[in-house]
């Protein structure tokens, strides 16, 4: 059994950064490679298969716009995104939540759906001591649905994950999703950030506490046409 006292957990899209960073990272790629933005037409057209192929099938799909790219071109363009638009993406309250934790010497755990391509490398820079995420298989050349390794990184997947790591319960825990619930019922403290009312309400309920940092978007029709910006690569911070 771990200790509770020695962990603290947190979600990253929409928790940490307040986008989705596979959208994220997506427009970075397709502004350095614009040609790519065609491949787009190929993550529509399985759009009406969502509720069969489900998130795990999708994600694989929602990954076909780095066909045949090759593991060095994939890694630099994850160094240049961490160097370039990570500075400017998190939430300064949730930096200082990190920071607060990091300071009193507790382990810190960065736990996302993402792909852990690039969560490893934002755990790095933000002083996480375990980052995880989907794992997928890139190959030499990408794939133009790449296998994922195990399970969709979501739900009772990240309470299996840290599990496997020992850990069974933690001091406190960070999300925004109704999808983590899993994840906080194995903390002792629970914050969510900018919750939807539905997930608001559970956490109302059970008296969790609720932080709401300024979104950078004014609605959610603004919110919807920057993540199309987002999936056709034209969205930058």
């Amino acid at each position: 059994m771990s200790t509770p006292q020695n962990y603290v957990l947190f979600d990253l899209d929409q928790t940490i950064i307040p986008w989705d960073t596979q959208l994220l990272f997506r427009s970075y790629v397709l502004q350095k490679e614009p040609s790519r933005r065609l491949l787009t037409l190929i993550f529509l057209l399985f759009l009406p298969l969502t509720k069969v192929l489900g998130p795990g099938g999708m994600k694989r799909v929602f990954h076909s716009y780095l066909w045949r790219m090759t593991t060095p071109q994939l890694q630099a363009h994850v160094r240049g995104f961490l160097r370039d638009w990570l500075p400017h993406l998190p939430y300064p309250e949730i930096l200082s939540e990190i920071d607060h934790y990091r300071q009193q010497g507790f382990q810190l755990i960065l736990s996302s759906a993402s792909p852990e391509l690039w969560v490893h490398g934002i755990g790095k820079n933000l002083g996480f001591h375990h980052s995880l995420g989907t794992r997928f298989q890139w190959e030499k050349r990408i794939p133009l649905f790449p296998e994922m390794i195990g399970e969709n990184h979501k739900g009772m997947e990240k309470v299996h994950r840290l599990s496997s790591l020992g850990i069974t319960s933690a001091h406190a825990g960070y999300s925004d999703s109704r999808a983590d619930l899993p994840l906080l019922a194995l903390c002792q403290k629970n914050t969510l950030v900018n919750p939807l009312p539905g997930t608001r309400k559970i956490g109302e309920e059970k008296n969790w506490r609720i932080l709401t940092p300024n979104r950078p978007w004014k609605n959610r029709l603004h919110f919807g046409l920057a993540c199309l910006s987002q999936l056709f690569g034209f969205w930058k911070p």
